[in-house]
């Protein structure tokens, strides 16, 4: 007979109830027993089934009850918790998992309050124990609060039912006093009768006129109290969810607590093993594997590789050297991007993002330990545009390559290189959104050549595993290019998102060629808490031509750390190992460059022993700043100024766009439904096109897929086999002739 699914524990009314394990002895060691909290008591009953328990049936199963009053619980690992009542019950207890285990431990806390205070409030008044208000559960509210605030209502009811009644007899007898007196000013009578009659007439109308002005107010009252009474009842919802938001947050940093507990003793007991704490019986609770998972928040403090300090003036002067002269002479000139007016009007605004809400949990539980890539998500995780125009992105900060084309000194050049390497993540710090998949043979264009001098093509080479070519030619002298395959697996708490492939940059003026590749993204709470976004890992940028290299570092971000968040540090040296510029900045904000004049070993230790290196510097200068978002891009997947033109539509587009995929279209307008019908029909067709083409070529041994615009060929400076951009993709657009584009959408 198999057995049922353990159920999380719900309150229920005043009930917390739920499978749990308890430990029963040496031989047999933890049972599953069915566990009910009821009115301050905890109850042990032993059934297979909770479906079948009843409250008759519950007097008779119940093996045992502990009054919570005089108990104690104490917490004794991530999963485990001890009830005891003394020395005559002592229940050793395991959760499934961690979060059932806070929620036990909240439920019995506050039972516990609770009948602690009853107990006091019996004692003071000489009632009885059981006479008492019933126990909170988890996410109830008081019972004496809620009772007060139910006859205050009920009192304000009544009241407002008379005045409504008031009203219609007023209104009422306030007509047949009128029609009586109309019916005597019919009579014609004279004289002293006639005035009389008159003049009880006159008051009448006065009362009418008062009376019809305490109606008119009263009905306004009772408008105004409806009106008042839904917004309390709104309110006091908002609070409600504000209570279980909180109780969620606070289940969430348990759990984290737990995690900095468990690497505590991790690195107090390194010689311990799993198998030696889980012998230990009752009491000893088992590490969670949960514990090989990298938690990037949770990460300590980084000692930093090396300290700068300001030169010493008179050492400067000594070397004849002016702080002035030592800017790079291209940061004094004006951006070439601003030179050119652009020809085109570009939009400044897409639809609103709609609030459709989704529960990623019920879509992602299974798919924990899977490529991103071959997950099946909705449009309702993505933003409307696709990783090849991401990649293009990239190109955002584009004119710190046009500045790096025209300095003389190689090391300034790195200097802008680093920067630009580091500028393409200041896109990314908001933006949650997962871009869509490129179809095989998808294409996206970029063509700012008019505008800013450069031109952009990016082709999908290859679907699984998925790959991007991207090639930049730009008329202020370099060349930009890069085949990214990106690497993604969902842990459960965290997404991890790994880039492979290296970046090449070529300036044609002084031949220099420069490599780097990009760092670990990671998207944390994705289950519970808001969504945000990490970058961590280093990078080396190397000059292939002079042998000058910079390393940068992305500290990842540390609860512990004293230290600004996202922040990034690096150093530019020469073939020979000296360092010439330090660099250092935040990769969602700015970077700054500072002149070395003179390194040393400093007096301090670093971590394993080693001293740090401490670099006089000049004073820092900028080198690069990120742009502000447009205005109400929180409302627009918080796209830059770039992003909301990227899948704006063009005259002359290849028919593999991306600015023509139908579902990232639909997206985009707000009509999700049908962008996810879509979404499912063009990977339908990418799958069809797919089985076709390797039964065509059965004895190929993955794709026999080729690129249109890119050839595969062996890299020269790394020897990596990359995609290589073969021409004729301008020239085909300047003719209007796309034969041999596939038809993919």
């Amino acid at each position: 007979m198999s057995e049922p699914k353990t159920p999380t524990p719900v309150p229920a009314g005043d009930t917390y109830k739920g499978w749990v394990f308890k430990w029963t002895n040496y031989i047999k060691g933890y049972q599953r027993r069915w566990f009910v909290l009821k009115k301050c008591l905890l109850c042990v009953i032993w059934v297979l089934n909770s479906q079948l328990l009843t409250q008759a049936e519950m007097g008779h199963t119940c093996r045992g009850t502990i009054n919570l009053a005089t108990a104690t619980i104490t917490v004794d690992d991530a999963c485990n918790f001890v009830i005891s009542n003394g020395g005559a019950q002592t229940y050793h207890l395991k959760a499934s998992c961690e979060v059932e285990r806070q929620r036990w431990i909240t439920a019995l806390e506050l039972a516990k309050a609770k009948a602690a205070r009853m107990q006091a409030e019996s004692d003071d008044s000489g009632d009885d124990f059981s006479s008492s208000s019933p126990p909170v559960a988890p996410g109830q509210g008081g019972g004496s609060q809620n009772s007060e605030v139910q006859s205050a209502l009920r009192t304000l009811g009544s009241k407002v039912e008379d005045l409504s009644t008031c009203n219609d007899l007023i209104s009422k007898h306030g007509s047949a006093l009128q029609r009586s007196l109309s019916e005597l000013d019919s009579l014609r009578l004279t004289g002293e009768a006639g005035d009389k009659i008159r003049q009880v007439t006159e008051r009448a109308t006065l009362f009418r006129i008062t009376s019809n002005a305490m109606i008119n107010a009263c009905r306004d009252f009772l408008a105004l109290a409806q009106a008042h009474s839904k917004r309390w009842q709104k309110a006091l919802q908002a609070e409600r969810d504000q209570r279980v938001r909180l109780e969620e947050t606070l289940e969430q940093l348990a759990k984290q607590h737990n995690h900095l507990e468990r690497a505590f003793r991790g690195a107090a007991q390194a010689n311990a093993t799993a198998d030696n704490k889980s012998a230990a019986g009752p009491g000893k609770g088992e590490a969670s594997d949960e514990d090989d998972d990298n938690e990037f928040f949770d990460a300590m403090e980084e000692a930093p590789e090396f300290i700068t300090v300001p030169a010493d003036p008179h050492f400067i002067i000594s070397k004849g050297i002016s702080a002035l002269n030592e800017e790079p002479l291209a940061m004094n000139q004006e951006s070439p991007s601003q030179e050119l007016v652009p020809l085109k009007k570009r939009r400044t605004r897409i639809s609103d993002k709609p609030n459709y809400s989704l529960n990623l949990w019920s879509i992602m539980k299974n798919c924990i330990g899977k490529e991103l890539s071959k997950i099946p998500m909705p449009v309702n995780f993505n933003e409307p545009i696709s990783m090849l125009q991401r990649l293009s992105e990239d190109l955002e900060y584009h004119e710190l390559l046009d500045k790096a084309s025209k300095c003389q000194s190689s090391l300034e050049q790195m200097c802008y290189v680093a920067a630009f390497s580091v500028s393409s993540y200041s896109t990314t710090v908001h933006r949650t959104g997962k871009p869509f998949n490129p179809l095989l043979g998808e294409t996206y264009e970029l063509d700012r050549r008019r505008e800013s001098g450069y031109r952009s093509l990016c082709e999908q080479v290859s679907h699984h595993p998925p790959a991007a070519a991207h090639h930049v030619i730009s008329d202020r002298g370099w060349t930009l290019r890069q085949e990214i395959t990106v690497a993604s697996k969902f842990r459960g708490k965290y997404l991890s998102i790994m880039p492979l492939g290296t970046i090449h940059a070529i300036f044609e003026k002084s031949n220099n060629h420069y490599t780097w590749k990009k760092v670990t993204t990671t998207v944390h709470n994705i289950i519970v808490g808001k969504l945000w976004i990490d970058q961590s890992g280093e990078i080396d940028v190397v000059n292939h031509t002079t042998g000058d290299r910079c390393h940068l570092k992305f500290a990842p971000y540390s609860y512990f750390s004293r230290d600004v968040a996202r922040k990034v540090t690096g150093v530019v040296m020469d073939k020979d190992g000296k360092a010439h510029y330090v660099l250092s900045g935040t990769w969602d904000e700015k970077m700054e460059f500072s002149r070395v004049m003179q390194s040393s070993r400093g007096g301090e230790n670093g971590t394993e022993g080693k001293q740090k290196t401490v670099y006089q510097t000049l004073k820092a200068r900028e080198l690069w700043r990120k742009n502000p978002l447009p205005e109400g891009a929180e409302t627009m997947y918080y796209f830059t100024t770039l992003a909301l033109t990227l899948n704006e539509p063009e005259e002359g587009m290849a028919p593999t766009d991306s600015r023509r995929r139908p579902d990232q279209r639909l997206m985009e307008d707000g009509r999700w439904d049908e962008a996810n019908a879509e979404k499912q029909r063009l990977e339908e067709k990418q799958r069809s096109v797919r089985r076709e083409r390797e039964r065509e070529a059965a004895s190929a041994p993955h794709e026999n897929y080729q690129a249109l615009w890119f050839e595969r060929c062996e890299d020269r400076i790394t020897g990596e086999q990359v995609h290589i951009y073969k021409g004729g993709y301008w020239e085909a657009k300047d003719r209007g002739s796309w034969e041999g584009c596939p038809d993919i959408f």
